[in-house]
């Protein structure tokens, strides 16, 4: 495989499943040898180094792929789902971010390019190979974050 997408869902039950399965390892080893690696949501907390209370709390091992520290569900409950338009530094025009029991990346190491803010929160960044977003581009028509994916 070119590239690998980590997607969104339940983070706790998606890392279990990645180390239990030893999936872990080959993502780990695609992501150092340098192929593309795209975390949306659940994924971004997944490749993060560090997470917050919840992800201590929920004891998750972690891909520790990203010089990024995490914090789950930081827009709040399922309930408080929202979608807003996003400036994202790559794209000329706004891109619709539906966010649904999203992370936010609370800190960044010197080699992480910050991509997006929303209520001054990242919310996108990457480096090098690796892209994560606190938003789900997969429920929306517009392919431009994918196609940025892409031409990683």
């Amino acid at each position: 495989m070119d590239k690998i997408i980590i997607p969104g869902g339940e983070s706790t039950t998606l890392c279990r499943l990645l180390n239990e399965t030893s999936i872990s390892k080959e993502i780990k080893k695609a992501g150092k040898q340098g192929k593309p690696i795209f975390g949306t949501c659940a994924g971004l907390i997944t490749l993060a180094k560090k997470g917050g209370k919840k992800v201590d709390k929920a004891n998750q091992k972690l891909l520790g792929l990203m010089d990024i520290s995490v914090d789950r569900n930081a827009f709040g409950r399922q309930k408080k789902s929202f979608e807003t338009n996003l400036d994202l530094s790559f794209l000329k025009k706004p891109f619709p971010g539906v966010f649904i029991r999203a992370p936010v990346i609370t800190d960044v190491g010197k080699n992480v390019s910050i991509l997006g803010k929303h209520q001054n929160k990242i919310i996108a960044c990457q480096q090098h190979n690796l892209l994560a977003t606190a938003f789900h581009p997969e429920l929306v028509e517009d392919n431009r974050v994918y196609d940025y994916f892409l031409s990683i």
